[in-house]
C-alpha cells in the first residue's frame, strides 16, 4: 500500500505542487490509512517526504522551478543536478519505512 501511494504521490507531483496533492488526495486516504492501522503521525510525516520528492520530478517539479529562476541554468542541466538529492530522499522514505519509530520517538516522548 505504502509502495503504492509513494508512486502515486511522485506521479501527481510530475503535474501539481505540493499542497494541492495534500488536499486533493487527504481526505480520501486517511480512512484508508486509518482502516489499514498505520499511524496518522507516521503517515503524515511520509506524505511529506514523499510530496518534497515529488516536487523535484519534471516536468512540473516546482523546486527545480525555482532553481531555474535562481541559476538561470537549463532545465535539464537542474534536473540531472537534483537527481542525487532525489535519491537521497528516496533513501529517507526507506528508511522511514523500515524504522517507524524514527518518526514516533520524539513525540511519543514529548506527550509523556
Amino acid at each position: 500500500l505504502l509502495v503504492a501511494l509513494a508512486i502515486f504521490y511522485i506521479l501527481l507531483g510530475c503535474f501539481l505542487d505540493g499542497i494541492s496533492i495534500v488536499v486533493l488526495t487527504m481526505a480520501v486516504l486517511m480512512p484508508t490509512i486509518q482502516a489499514a492501522g498505520i499511524d496518522p503521525l507516521w503517515f503524515g510525516i511520509f506524505v511529506v517526504v514523499v510530496v518534497e520528492m515529488a516536487q523535484v520530478t519534471p516536468p512540473v517539479g516546482f523546486n527545480l522551478f525555482v532553481l531555474q529562476g535562481l541559476t538561470g541554468r537549463d532545465m535539464t542541466v537542474i534536473a540531472r543536478y537534483a537527481l542525487p538529492y532525489f535519491l537521497l530522499m528516496v533513501l529517507a522514505v526507506v528508511l522511514l519505512y523500515t524504522f517507524p519509530g524514527l518518526v514516533t520517538w520524539l513525540p511519543g516522548h514529548m506527550v509523556g
